[in-house]
């Protein structure tokens, strides 16, 4: 298969155990010949004649001539005004997502005092939210792959802003509670803007750019803690609420400029529909679409949950299952222990002692003083960021996501000490930094690893796995807490170095590796 052409590869995704030597024989036959529903449709405007076998042979990795494929005519067009405009309008859900989970370090201080909540209520509360994205990252990501990248996104931040602006007017626990889960289902389609927006990239552009997509989240985060800095010694938590869906009330104003993937319009037999928005990209970065013929691959079915264990990605599926899972879980971790350390006395924590107040109205509202601590450490995640985003491109997606975890399980051993305030805010703003770096390499490599039919269903899976993680992460770091600290702390360091190992076992480097259409592209 190293000497097919890529239209013939395409061609023949289904074929089963090819016999050497008859390769040559598959191209230029017609649909009926060589496919069945299931299988993808013969290229349209590129069939060979039966009869130039021999020329089609010969070629070697050449491409039929007066033909181009979609990366063809994105490397052409390049890095431009329209990645640009699209990388704002895209990196809007993603402030408005951070903002939603940022809040929820901040909220559960607040109830805990304002309702009298016990502490397994006040995680319940997190918990909602991220059993809420759980359910949903599979379904966004299976509508997505079915019915288109614009699609999926597009019905996740509408119910996301819904019921985010409902939740703020919550009367009780209970409506809270199931507001605030109603607003995980949608934020649960957040990272399908990822699947769209990387579709629209030059190989070379793809890391850097996803890269610069989590400016918006920090942006996000950062934006959260002012926001309550400002708005909660004077108008409190119902109000910090709204304003925090402003974000995705933008994304949604702004959604009807955003085209559909041409990837996902070709692979889905809609190649004028392609050609359209490749052109419009074209003359918005003042450039020429290459010349020929667009070529098109059809497919009846995608977005098969049996695809992400085939022979090609099974192993590479369940390994980012768990990263996935492992990034969420220490990332939302380290978000919420900051708030519950900042609370307590560590010196008190590190000699055994139990934090769970006697009396449920024995809290302490966040001060002035905890949010900024808690600013400082958020602003951690800038310079994470900038070293990750050379790291990425020199080192590997494998070696950053292994670094990152490593460093952050390396930062959390000092906090089982008694080390002040200041040290804590210190080893807190490194592991912050690496591991926020580390959650964004997670999101340049699964794209890049998974075909464009099992995209959206490979990042939507593995969505999931990352919410089942912060759905735990609660529990750790604000039930176990007010019991061991030393245990909340081993699990954080287990589970890290658990990941790095994952991280280095993956089979794929997608260091400059292009975006595959089909699953028959891993053979290239």
């Amino acid at each position: 298969m190293e000497n097919w052409t890529r239209s013939a590869k395409v061609t023949y995704k289904r074929w089963r155990n090819p016999e050497p030597g008859d390769e040559g024989d598959f191209v230029g036959h017609t649909d009926e010949d060589q496919a069945t529903d299931n299988e993808i449709c013969t290229i349209a405007s590129a069939k060979v004649d039966s009869g130039s076998r021999e020329s089609a042979n010969s070629s070697g990795n050449n491409k039929t001539a007066g033909t181009f494929t979609v990366d063809d005519a994105l490397e052409m067009i390049g890095f431009g005004v329209f990645q640009w405009k699209i990388s704002f309008v895209t990196g809007l859900a993603w402030v408005g997502d951070s903002m939603e989970m940022m809040i929820l370090s901040i909220l559960g201080p607040e109830l805990h005092c304002d309702w009298s909540l016990p502490s397994y209520q006040v995680a319940l509360i997190t918990s909602v939210v991220f059993i809420g994205m759980g359910f949903s990252s599979l379904i966004w990501g299976n509508v997505a792959d079915k019915y288109g990248r614009k699609v999926g996104l597009v019905m996740s931040m509408c119910w996301a802003l819904y019921y985010g602006l409902l939740s703020a007017f919550s009367p009780v626990y209970g409506w809270l509670l199931a507001l605030r889960g109603f607003v995980g289902f949608g934020i649960g389609g957040t990272p399908q803007s990822v699947t769209l927006y990387s579709e629209f990239l030059p190989v070379r552009a793809r890391g850097m750019s996803i890269m610069l997509m989590a400016v918006f989240w920090v942006l996000g985060t950062v934006s959260e803690v002012l926001l309550a800095l400002w708005v909660m010694p004077t108008l409190g938590w119902r109000w910090l609420l709204g304003l925090s869906a402003i974000p995705v009330g933008i994304f949604v104003s702004f959604c009807f400029w955003l085209p559909e993937s041409p990837r996902f319009d070709v692979l889905s037999g809609r190649r004028e529909k392609a050609i359209a928005t490749l052109t419009r990209i074209a003359r918005e970065n003042g450039k020429e679409l290459p010349q020929g013929t667009l070529i098109e691959y059809k497919q009846n079915e995608r977005g098969q949950y049996k695809d992400l264990f085939s022979q090609q990605y099974w192993k590479i599926t369940l390994l980012l299952w768990f990263i996935w899972f492992s990034f969420a879980f220490s990332y939302f971790g380290i978000v919420l222990l900051t708030t519950e350390l900042f609370q307590t006395e560590s010196c008190r924590m590190a000699q055994g002692s139990s934090i769970e107040p006697r009396c449920s109205l024995e809290c302490k509202y966040l001060t002035s003083a905890d949010y900024k601590d808690l600013l400082w450490t958020t602003l951690a995640e800038f310079p994470g960021l900038l070293i990750i985003l050379f790291a990425v491109d020199y080192l590997g997606r494998k070696k950053s996501m292994a670094i990152c975890f490593f460093m952050f399980s390396l930062c959390i051993l000092p906090l089982y000490a008694c080390i002040g305030r200041i040290g804590q805010t210190i080893f807190i703003f490194i592991a912050r930094a690496f591991i926020s770096g580390g959650y964004q390499v997670v999101f340049v490599y699964t794209p890049e690893v998974f075909p464009t039919e099992i995209r959206a269903l490979g990042m939507g899976t593995c969505s999931a796995f990352a919410r089942v993680g912060a759905l735990i992460t609660p529990f750790v770091a604000q039930v176990l807490l007010r019991t061991s600290m030393y245990l909340t702390l081993s699990v954080y360091c287990g589970c890290s170095l658990l990941a790095a190992l994952a991280s280095i076992f993956l089979p794929i480097e997608t260091l400059g590796r292009s975006l595959q259409e089909s699953s028959l592209d891993s053979d290239r």
